[in-house]
């Protein structure tokens, strides 16, 4: 497995545009992987209210049957 020190120290062999490449090449793909986690969670939370585990409430109502 290749380390970070190793990447980056690489990277800093690469003309000026082929890094600024390379960040918009990462910067899209973390965009991305985001959108992805965002999405698995938002279908986890639609498929726990469908089942009725969610609750629904006022931020001190919660705040308190979290706490009892």
């Amino acid at each position: 497995m290749i380390t970070l020190d190793k990447v980056l120290e690489e990277a800093e062999h690469l003309e000026f545009e082929d890094r600024e490449y390379l960040l918009n090449i990462l910067s899209k793909r973390q965009i991305e992987l985001r959108r992805v986690e965002i999405s698995k969670r938002v279908k986890e939370a639609t498929k726990a209210y469908k089942e009725g585990n969610v609750k629904r409430g006022k931020l001190e109502e919660l705040w308190k049957d979290l706490n009892d």
